[in-house]
C-alpha cells in the first residue's frame, strides 16, 4: 500500500512567508510521504489540539463518500481511482445492515456487498478509511438501513436501548465487527476512525443509547478514533463524552454557526466536516436538485480555511438498484428516486463534473506534487431500440407463485409468514378477498395500492387518498388491491411506524374485510425462475395490466455502459439477467435508468419489465442520463 498522510501545506498552518518552516512545508512532498514509524504503528488517529495526528505527525483528511453497495463492484477500482486522482485521501463509506443481514442470522457479504474486499481495495489504492457502520446509517436507504424484521414486533423502539432492538444489534455487530477489527490501522489495516452511529442528536430518544453504541464498538474490538456526525438540527445534543463531534452541512453560514458551537463544547478539538453535501438526492415527482460548481468550490476553500479537515457526501452517489431507495415524510411521504446522482463529483455512471475539474484543481494546487493521472472515462453506447414481445399478466403469473398466505385479516408484509419467519422486505404485495356488494372501500395502504374488481383497474389508496368508490358489482366478485413498498423513511421521527402494505383493517361500508390470499412479489432472482420460457405468450394487441414483459438485448461486441428511456411506460421495474436495475416513473424528474456494462454479457440479455399500467412501444438507450428539470439548491 502506498500510505497517504497530509502535513499541511503552508496555507493552514498559516507559517509566514520567508520563514525556515514555511520553506520546508512548500518542499515537502507531504501527498505520497511514506515515514518510518508507519512501519511500527502505534498511536493511530488522535485528536490532539487543533489538529490531527496520524502517529507524530500531523493530518488532514480530504476524504470523499463512496457506497459500495450503490456501485457495481467491477467499478469500484475505477471510482477510488478517481478519488485518488482528484486530491483526496481518505475514503468514507456506510454499512447497510439491512442488505448485510437480510434475514436474522443470514449474512451476505458477497460480491457487491463484499465490504471488506471495498475496504483493502481502498488500502492497494492509497486511501485510508473512515466506516461508518451505524446501525442507523440514514443514507437515504430504506429504513435508514436498519432490517425491516425489527419491525415485526408491535413493541419495537428502533435506535434505543429497548431490549429488542439491543439483542439485534448485539448479534450483528458480533458479526460484522469480526470482519472490521482486522482492517483497522492499528492491525495494519487502512481503518483510522470510526463512527458512532449516525445523526442521533436529531433523534434523540434515549440518552443510554449513544453510551451503549459506544461500548458495543469497544468490547468487539474497535480502537481506532472515534466519531460522532450531527447536522445543525441534532449538533446540541449529539455530542457525547470521549467522542469526537464531526458536523454535516453545506453553507458557509452553517459553517461558522457549528464550528463555534463545537468550539464551546469540545474546546480545542480538530474541527471535520464529516458531510459536505456536495448536491442532494431527488425525490419521485420533484425537481432534479443542483448545485453550483463554483459554489462547492467556495464552500470547500472556506472550509480548509477555517482549519477543518472535510469529507464530500457525496464524492460519487451510484444507484439505489433494487428497492433500497429510503424516504421522507413530514408533511408528505416522498420516495427518494432510483438514482443517487446526488449532483456529485462524479456523476451515477462515474463520469467527471465540473466540481472534479474545479476540485481537483484546488487540491492539487496544495499537494506540492502533481496529483495522480486521471483514469480514462468507461465508454458509454446507446444501443438499438429493444422490442418486448413476449409478455404474462400478473393475474396469469399467481398461478406459478409459491403459495399465497391464508389469513382472516390483512398481515403487513413484515409480519408475512415467509423467508424462513422474517417476512418481506421490498417489493409489492398482492391483498385478494371476495365481496359481495359495491361501495366505499377505505383502509391504510403503505405506501401505494392500485385496486382491482377483478382484473379492472380502479384506482388507487395511498396517503392522500383513502378511500375508492367500488362501482356496482352482481355476485361475488374478487377484490384485489397490489401494494407497493415505494421506500420506508431513512430520517425523521416515525421510524418505528414504517410497516408497508396493508395496515390493519380494510373496509367496505364500514364493515371490515375477512378471508385474504396474500402474495408476495419480492421480485427476487427466485421469483422469475418460476416464468420459463413456456409460460410467456406473444404480447396480445390490448395487454391486462399490470403485467410483465420480456425481450432479448443481443450485444455482439464488449458490452458497455448505457441509460434506459422508458418512454410512453408509467411506473415500473426493470431486470436485466437478474439484476434489478430500480424503479422507473413518469412523473419524474428521473426519466433514464442506469445499465452498467459490466452487468450485460456479450450476446443474449434477458430484459423483463414489470409495468403497472401502459406500456410503451420499445424501449429507448441513450449515452447521457436524462434527470427532468432542475432545481438549484440554496
Amino acid at each position: 500500500m502506498l500510505f497517504l498522510t497530509q502535513i499541511p501545506p503552508s496555507r493552514y498552518l498559516h507559517l509566514k512567508p520567508g520563514s525556515c518552516d514555511h520553506n520546508v512545508a512548500q518542499r515537502l512532498d507531504w501527498y505520497n510521504l511514506v515515514p518510518a514509524w508507519l512501519r511500527h504503528r502505534q498511536s493511530g488517529l488522535q485528536a490532539n489540539g487543533q489538529h490531527f495526528m496520524l502517529e507524530d505527525s500531523t493530518f488532514w483528511i480530504f476524504g470523499g463518500s463512496v457506497h459500495y453497495f450503490r456501485v457495481p463492484k467491477e467499478y469500484w477500482r475505477d471510482r477510488l481511482l478517481k478519488m485518488k486522482a482528484c486530491g483526496l485521501n481518505t475514503l468514507t463509506t456506510y454499512v447497510p445492515w439491512n442488505l448485510h443481514e437480510p434475514e436474522r442470522g443470514k449474512f451476505d457479504f458477497s460480491g457487491n456487498l463484499d465490504l471488506e474486499a471495498f475496504v483493502l481495495m481502498a488500502e492497494e489504492i492509497g486511501l485510508w478509511v473512515i466506516l461508518r457502520p451505524g446501525p442507523y446509517i440514514c443514507s437515504e436507504i430504506d429504513l435508514g438501513g436498519l432490517p425491516s424484521w425489527l419491525l415485526q414486533d408491535s413493541g419495537m423502539r428502533l435506535r434505543t436501548t429497548y431490549k429488542g432492538f439491543t439483542e439485534a444489534v448485539d448479534l450483528y455487530f458480533d458479526h460484522l465487527m469480526s470482519r472490521v477489527v482486522p482492517l483497522q490501522y492499528k492491525h495494519g489495516g487502512p481503518i483510522i476512525a470510526v463512527q458512532v452511529e449516525n445523526e442521533y442528536g436529531s433523534y434523540n430518544r434515549d440518552p443510554a443509547y449513544m453510551p451503549y453504541i459506544k461500548k458495543a464498538l469497544e468490547d468487539r474490538g474497535i480502537v481506532e478514533l472515534l466519531l460522532t456526525s450531527d447536522n445543525k438540527d441534532g449538533l446540541q445534543k449529539g455530542v457525547m463524552d470521549g467522542v469526537l463531534a464531526t458536523i454535516n452541512l453545506q453553507s458557509q453560514h452553517e459553517l461558522q454557526l457549528l464550528t463555534n458551537f463545537l468550539l464551546s463544547v469540545q474546546r480545542v478539538q480538530p474541527k471535520m466536516v464529516m458531510e459536505y453535501w456536495t448536491g442532494w438526492f431527488d425525490s419521485w415527482g420533484g425537481p432534479h436538485n443542483i448545485l453550483d460548481s463554483s459554489e462547492v468550490l467556495k464552500t470547500v476553500s472556506a472550509i480548509l480555511d477555517a482549519g477543518s479537515s472535510i469529507n464530500l457526501y457525496m464524492f460519487h452517489g451510484g444507484t439505489n438498484f433494487g428497492f433500497i431507495n429510503g424516504a421522507m415524510h413530514f408533511h408528505d411521504y416522498k420516495s427518494d428516486v432510483t438514482s443517487y446522482d446526488y449532483d456529485a463529483v462524479l456523476t451515477e455512471a462515474g463520469d467527471y463534473t465540473a466540481k472534479y475539474f474545479k476540485l481537483r484543481s484546488f487540491f492539487g494546487s496544495i499537494s506540492g506534487v502533481p496529483l495522480p493521472p486521471q483514469p480514462d472515462l468507461l465508454p458509454k453506447i446507446a444501443y438499438e431500440p429493444l422490442s418486448l414481445n413476449f409478455y404474462l399478466s400478473l393475474w396469469d403469473a399467481l398461478q406459478y407463485m409459491e403459495e399465497p398466505v391464508n389469513s382472516e385479516k390483512p398481515v403487513n408484509m413484515e409480519n408475512l409468514p415467509i423467508n424462513n419467519g422474517n417476512g418481506q422486505s421490498f417489493g409489492y404485495t398482492l391483498y385478494e378477498t371476495t365481496i359481495a356488494s359495491s361501495g366505499v372501500l377505505s383502509g391504510l395502504v403503505r405506501d401505494r395500492g392500485q385496486v382491482f374488481v377483478n382484473t379492472v383497474s380502479i384506482g388507487f389508496l395511498d396517503y392522500e387518498k383513502k378511500k375508492i368508490v367500488i362501482p356496482l358489482i352482481q355476485g361475488y366478485t374478487r377484490l384485489r388491491i397490489l401494494v407497493e413498498n415505494r421506500g420506508r423513511v431513512n430520517y425523521g421521527d416515525n421510524i418505528d411506524d414504517q410497516r408497508k402494505g396493508l395496515i390493519g383493517n380494510i373496509y367496505l361500508n364500514d364493515s371490515p374485510l375477512k378471508k385474504f390470499r396474500i402474495y408476495s412479489l419480492d421480485m427476487k432472482k427466485s421469483f422469475f425462475q418460476r416464468f420459463s420460457v413456456d409460460k410467456w405468450s406473444p404480447i396480445p394487441a390490448v395487454p391486462t395490466f399490470p403485467a410483465f414483459f420480456l425481450g432479448v438485448l443481443s450485444i455482439s461486441l464488449s458490452p458497455f455502459d448505457t441509460f434506459m428511456k422508458l418512454e410512453g411506460w408509467e411506473k415500473g421495474v426493470v431486470f436485466i439477467n437478474g439484476q434489478n436495475l430500480g424503479r422507473y416513473w413518469n412523473i419524474g424528474p428521473q426519466e433514464t435508468l442506469y445499465l452498467p456494462g459490466a452487468w450485460l454479457d456479450q450476446g443474449i440479455n434477458q430484459v423483463i419489465v414489470f409495468e403497472e399500467k401502459m406500456a410503451g412501444p420499445v424501449i429507448q438507450f441513450t449515452e447521457t442520463p436524462h434527470l427532468g428539470r432542475n432545481q438549484y439548491l440554496d
